[in-house]
């Protein structure tokens, strides 16, 4: 991959179409074990792109400017991991399950538009092309990471009592690989 290519805000966004696009196979599937090992890809992709942004990406963008949309995001993911949590202990037969799997797609398609049209074009004036480059090398290296432990989605019950937190402002993180 080049620089370009790594840039965190259209590696991010890639990420969002991506998971847009497996959300849809998800409510598109007929039969209810194509569609669980669907919606345990999407939710295993989900929890790797959530656990990146939070642990990686939001500290490195946190600002004055940027902490409203930030804490936004957090909410929301929070939300997203409570309906995950959910739906990982239901059968897709379950009638309960295409409700809650609709709330979670419209829930992840509003969370990315509002990352597309209000944080990534502060961060696009907050860090230059390298550093972002090197966030993206940082938050692909920790979604490898998370990938390789196994199912990643089986984390996501443990975390939904409170939004992640962002550290407090000056504390920015800067990517590896940009010091």
């Amino acid at each position: 991959m080049n620089e370009q290519e790594l840039d965190a805000v259209p590696l991010l966004t890639k990420q969002h179409r991506e998971m847009e696009q497996l959300l849809r196979q998800v409510a598109d599937a007929d039969d209810d074990a194509h569609k669980k090992t669907l919606f345990e890809q999407a939710a295993d992709q989900l929890t790797v792109h959530i656990k990146s942004e939070e642990e990686i990406f939001y500290p490195a963008v946190h600002r004055a400017r940027t902490e409203d949309d930030l804490l936004e995001s957090l909410e929301e993911h929070l939300s997203l991991k409570r309906l995950l949590a959910d739906l990982l202990e239901l059968d897709p037969s379950e009638k309960s399950f295409e409700a809650k799997f609709k709330v979670l797609k419209e829930q992840t398609e509003h969370h990315h538009k509002e990352e597309e049209e209000h944080l990534f074009p502060a961060v696009l004036k907050l860090l230059d092309q390298p550093t972002r480059a090197a966030l993206g090398r940082d938050m692909l290296t920790r979604q490898a990471d998370l990938t390789q432990q196994g199912e990643p989605r089986d984390a996501m019950p443990s975390e939904t009592d409170v939004a992640a937190a962002l550290p407090p402002q000056g504390a920015q993180t800067i990517p590896a690989g940009a010091r």
